[in-house]
C-alpha cells in the first residue's frame, strides 16, 4: 500500500546521490540508511528492525565500460553483494511466523544484457533466451541471477527476477547515453557515438519500470523471470539523432547550427 514504510539501502558510490531523495527526508514512511547489501550484520540489523514484507535488490554497479576496466567492483557487489544479501535474507525468512513468511518475497533486478546483443533484425529477447553476457558487468549480473533462483530452487526462498531494458528518465547519471548527449550537447562539446551506432537498445522509461516491479512484486510466480521492456527497439545513431532534433526546438544553438554537428 501508498502507507508502507520504504527502507533504503545505499552504499552512495559515484553514481548514487543522496540530494534524490532529499523530497522525503520529512516524510516518515521512507527510511534511508548508508550503508552495502555486502554487510550482513547491517543488513540483518535492519531486517530484525523493520520486519519488511518484500526485499527489491536494486543495488549493483551497472556501466559496461567500467566494468571493463575494472571488474573487482563488479564482482564485489554483484555477486558477492548478492550472496550476503540472500544469506541474511533467508536467515530472516526462516524465522518468520506462517502467515508473514509465505507472504514475503525477494525481488531481484537485473538487466536484458545478460542476454547478449541483439543485431537489427533480431527479435526481442524472451525469458526463454539463453544467457550470452558479453562484458564483466553482464556476467555478474548473470551469476547474481542464477545465485537468486537457486536460494529458491534449493531453500524455497521465495524470489521473483526482472530483467529490463535500458532506463531513462529524472535524476539519470550522466555516464549514460541519454543524459550524456544531453549534457555534452548542451555544453558544446562532442557527441561520441560507438562504432557507426547501430546498436540497437530497447529504452525503457523509469516510472514504466517501476510499476511493472510492482506489478510483478503483487502478482508474479514464484521462481519465475519477467522481462520488462519498453518496445522502443531503436539503433544508438537514432537515439542521438532524436535528441539532436528536440534540442534544435527547445534549446536551440546561438549558431543556428544543428547539434547533429556536434556528432563523433
Amino acid at each position: 500500500g501508498n502507507d508502507e514504510k520504504v527502507i533504503s539501502l545505499d552504499k552512495l558510490t559515484y553514481a548514487g546521490n543522496r540530494q534524490n531523495l532529499a523530497s522525503l527526508d520529512d516524510d516518515e514512511r521512507h527510511v534511508f540508511v548508508h550503508g552495502d547489501i555486502g554487510d550482513g550484520e547491517l543488513v540483518s540489523r535492519l531486517l530484525a528492525e523493520h520486519q519488511p514484507r518484500a526485499i527489491l535488490n536494486f543495488a549493483a554497479e551497472s556501466h559496461v565500460d567500467r566494468s571493463i576496466h575494472g571488474p573487482e567492483d563488479f564482482i564485489q557487489t554483484n555477486i558477492v553483494g548478492t550472496f550476503r544479501l540472500l544469506e541474511a535474507v533467508r536467515a530472516y525468512w526462516n524465522g518468520l511466523a506462517d502467515e508473514p513468511k509465505a507472504a514475503f518475497r525477494f525481488l531481484h533486478v537485473s538487466t536484458d544484457e545478460v542476454y547478449g546483443s541483439l543485431g537489427p533484425n533480431d527479435p526481442a529477447f524472451r525469458e526463454s533466451n539463453k544467457y550470452e553476457p558479453n562484458s564483466p558487468y553482464s556476467a555478474s549480473k548473470a551469476a547474481s541471477d542464477h545465485l537468486v533462483r537457486a536460494y529458491h530452487h534449493t531453500y524455497g526462498l521465495p524470489v521473483l527476477t526482472t530483467n529490463c531494458s535500458n532506463n531513462y528518465g529524472p535524476y539519470h547519471f550522466p555516464e549514460k547515453l541519454i543524459p550524456l548527449v544531453i549534457h555534452n550537447a548542451l555544453a558544446g562539446k562532442p557527441l561520441p557515438i560507438y562504432g557507426d551506432g547501430q546498436q540497437v537498445r530497447d529504452w525503457l522509461y523509469v516510472k514504466d519500470h517501476c510499476a511493472a516491479i510492482r506489478r510483478v512484486l503483487e502478482a508474479g510466480q514464484l521462481g519465475e523471470t519477467y522481462n520488462v521492456g519498453g518496445w522502443n527497439e531503436k539503433a544508438n545513431i537514432d537515439v542521438v539523432h532524436t535528441l539532436c532534433d528536440i534540442l534544435d526546438q527547445e534549446q536551440p544553438r546561438t549558431d543556428g547550427r544543428s547539434y547533429r554537428e556536434q556528432i563523433t
